[in-house]
């Protein structure tokens, strides 16, 4: 079966799509890793760290997939395990201690699965994460520029504000596993991806993000400036804000998810 969104979920995929470290490289300058949660151990799929954009400093988070086989399996390819998402959490704290903005940049098929995952509480990391990114005092941006896979991604996509690359996707399940699911038949993931409303037109539509990034020219040095320019921008937006009023409208934006109209139903 034929599948435009399906079209997309590979093009998410693709191995030539730029990862969160090309991001963090090619538009912040003066990086500086931070490692480990203070708990158990230091999770590759994660990278955070302090940086400089336009010379003011913030905080910057990715999930990393890794370009090469050797670096795809030290990062888990893209999965993060429950110390990943501590740190990250550990690290927005950090920022809105010292106020300094957050930025994610999010690309993972999904959190970890693994029995060690679930027996160092992966659950509990990921709901952490939505709890506290919620009432964070100090702004938030999150761009999904490759998979946006559940609430492996969610955990870092609890925003102010959530932009997404033209093919990228965002699903609550990848369409392979919906298929699985739903017809016990894999193959038909295609069509399980219409059917998921994946694609970032489809999240544009349904609100549950506020911007669609166009690819030309992903990954070169004129693709980098207009979206180091674009977040400059909206993170001078968010930080004239006062807190109080930041974290309102944050909260009223999460409220708003699957909001039904009620007379207009009863009109029908």
């Amino acid at each position: 079966m034929s599948s435009r969104a399906y079209d997309r979920v590979k093009l998410a995929r693709s191995n030539y799509r730029p990862t969160s470290l090309s991001y963090i490289q090619n538009i912040f300058t003066d990086f500086f890793e931070l490692h480990g949660d203070r708990a158990f151990a230091d999770d590759a799929a994660i990278v955070g760290g302090v940086a400089l954009l336009q010379g003011s400093p913030i905080t910057v988070i990715g999930i990393e997939k890794g370009r090469t086989a050797k670096e795809r399996v030290c990062r888990d390819f893209g999965a993060p395990n429950p110390e990943g998402y501590r740190k990250a959490l550990r690290l927005m704290e950090q920022a809105e201690k010292f106020r300094r903005p957050v930025v994610c940049f999010v690309d993972t098929s999904g959190a970890f699965c693994g029995i060690g995952a679930e027996e160092r509480g992966q659950g509990h990391a990921i709901a952490q994460n939505l709890m506290r990114l919620s009432d964070l005092g100090t702004p938030i941006l999150s761009i999904l520029i490759g998979e946006g896979g559940s609430g492996g991604a969610l955990a870092l996509a609890v925003a102010d504000e959530v932009w997404m690359l033209e093919n990228a996707v965002y699903s609550v399940i990848s369409p392979e596993g919906c298929a699985s699911i739903l017809w016990k038949d894999s193959s038909r993931a295609p069509e399980a991806a219409e059917y998921l409303k994946l694609t970032a037109q489809d999240a544009l539509q349904l609100g549950m993000i506020d911007s669609v990034l166009p690819e030309a020219g992903l990954g070169t040095a004129p693709f980098y400036r207009l979206l180091k320019k674009n977040i400059a921008v909206k993170l001078q937006q968010l930080s004239d804000l006062p807190v109080e009023e930041l974290v309102t409208q944050r909260y009223r934006r999460l409220r708003s998810y699957g909001s039904f109209d009620y007379t207009a139903k009863e009109r029908l």
